[in-house]
């Protein structure tokens, strides 16, 4: 009997000991470190699966691999999603038949159909303010041109590599799908939601502050190509926003998606026109008014006039994860960075040897008055037909972290049972675009908004997120270069974001100061 009892508490005591030392070996996983041994992860994921009801700050949502047979999972295919911090999925043969079944449900894009999406994004009408930089930085900020396309092209990459991790066989698996995932990952466990937010916060800040310059430039351009009617720049902007009110009833963008690449080529052909004016005065092109000297308060605005015409790391991880093979990712990333910096770097370096010390904030505005408005009604189109992307796009990710995230949803849902959008929802989006209107009217400063955001959220997004991110998740599997790489972009984007940030906001109030209107 005393054998038997001294048998259960040795039992006892191993058991304790075990579930003791997996909880440390948790704690040490949950701080960034690694466990020692293969052991004691099994142990940390035993001891995970006792106590998922006791820990506090990490939500977990048990999610089963659905089987077509419609049995139940086996137990190995039972795993946890933790918003993009949890453990890999199981790499069993039902389960990647499964992942293989519901990718093909996808529609795969191809590397050029991926290329052009990224074309479309960082070769839009922001590059009609690059000549401005050019006026600021001199060549300088021709070589801000390069070396901002160096860094985004590495930025998404490491962007990308942050989605996977190696399983257990050594194999590299997509473990995380968007932006958010990889924040949450970072800043589990004991902010597992705070990383997600603080990138909706700077993805709706960008994506709204974009329908706003849509709204200035529209305005603008309307501006300077009628300037005898007697119709202010206000006046023009609250005009373009009646025709944007029904932008707030898309369910889709369906209906929209088709005009897309009609307005891309018409904005290329609007580049090409402006470039072969430029060409025909290829004479008086004031290549002495380039220097290497820099306007040391306004080029930081160049800054972030340069860095927001870059951005697309937003949807690269959806863009990626819907490419027929992603392994080309990184060959599109190459050659959309390169075209978009040679394009760049010739239409502002071009434009600005044709007007010097006369280039404005929008480079339509110094085309002569009989093509003028020819040109700048295309670009209305353009910006009026592009304005509902980033505006769809806001109101998703406001109502999936606001009104759509069950219990957690900060208010109530805004869609009825039916799937149709309440009375109530409809007004925030209408009044999500009087708001744009309103900044619009008040702020009517193409460039220096431009630099303002991509001072605040494209270089955070592009520049500082990224490099910041690639460091925590792969830090034990980085060489020193890399390291070094992401360490030098993190400092020299946080200085030119702050820099950029300061300067642009000081030329904001300056120009509403002294009610500056171009």
């Amino acid at each position: 009997m005393a054998t038997l009892i001294r048998s259960k508490l040795s039992n006892v005591a191993t058991s304790v000991s075990n579930k003791s030392q997996a909880k440390v070996s948790g704690m040490f996983a949950r701080m960034g470190f690694q466990a020692a041994t293969d052991e004691e992860a099994l142990g940390f994921a035993h001891c995970d699966d006792l106590d998922t009801e006791h820990r506090q700050g990490l939500q977990m949502d048990i999610l089963k691999t659905e089987v077509p047979t419609g049995d139940a999972p086996p137990e190995g295919d039972i795993h946890y999603q933790r918003d993009g911090t949890g453990l890999p999925p199981s790499a069993s043969k039902d389960e990647g038949l499964c992942s293989e079944l519901s990718s093909s449900e996808k529609p795969q894009i191809t590397a050029w159909e991926a290329g052009w999406n990224v074309t479309n994004a960082i070769q839009g009408m922001f590059v009609l303010g690059l000549p401005y930089a050019i006026l600021h930085g001199g060549y300088l900020g021709l070589f801000l041109i390069i070396f901002a396309a160096v860094v985004c092209c590495y930025t998404g990459k490491i962007l990308i590599a942050c989605l996977y991790e190696e399983n257990e066989d050594g194999e590299t698996v997509r473990v995380r799908d968007s932006y958010v995932d990889i924040a949450n990952a970072c800043c589990a466990p004991r902010f597992p939601k705070l990383g997600g937010r603080v990138v909706n916060v700077a993805q709706i800040i960008e994506l709204v502050m974009t329908c706003i310059l849509y709204v200035v430039v529209s305005g603008n351009l309307m501006y300077n190509s009628f300037p005898n009617l007697p119709i202010s720049q206000k006046s023009w902007s609250i005009m373009a926003t009646a025709v944007l009110l029904p932008c707030a009833f898309l369910k889709n963008l369906k209906a929209v998606s088709k005009f897309s690449l009609l307005c891309t080529v018409a904005h290329f052909v609007i580049n090409i026109l402006v470039i072969a004016y430029c060409l025909s005065r290829a004479r008086d092109w004031a290549w002495d008014k380039v220097k290497f000297y820099i306007d040391v308060k306004k080029f930081p605005i160049s800054i972030g006039i340069i860095v927001f015409s870059y951005t697309s790391q937003i949807f690269l991880p959806s863009l990626e994860g819907n490419m027929q093979s992603p392994r080309e990712f990184h060959c599109m990333m190459n050659w959309t960075h390169i075209a978009a910096c040679i394009l760049k770097g010739l239409f502002a370096l071009v434009a600005y040897l044709t007007w010097a010390d006369e280039t404005k904030e929008v480079i339509t505005d110094n085309l002569p008055s009989t093509i003028r408005a020819v040109v700048n009604l295309f670009l209305v189109s353009k910006a009026l037909l592009s304005y509902p992307l980033p505006f769809f796009a806001a109101v998703e990710v406001l109502e999936k972290s606001l009104f759509q995230e069950g219990a957690r949803a900060f208010f109530p849902n805004c869609y009825g049972g039916d799937g149709r959008l309440k009375s109530w929802g409809l007004t925030l989006r209408c009044a999500l675009v009087v708001f744009t209107l309103l900044m619009a009217i008040y702020v009517p400063h193409f460039a220096l908004l431009m630099g303002l955001t991509g001072s605040l959220t494209g270089a955070g997004l592009c520049f500082l997120l990224p490099s910041l991110f690639h460091l925590k998740l792969m830090w034990r599997q980085l060489l020193w270069h890399q390291v070094f790489f992401d360490v030098s972009i993190f400092v020299i984007g946080s200085i030119c974001s702050v820099s950029g940030f300061v300067h642009s906001l000081e030329g904001l109030i300056e120009a509403y100061a002294y009610n500056i209107e171009d």
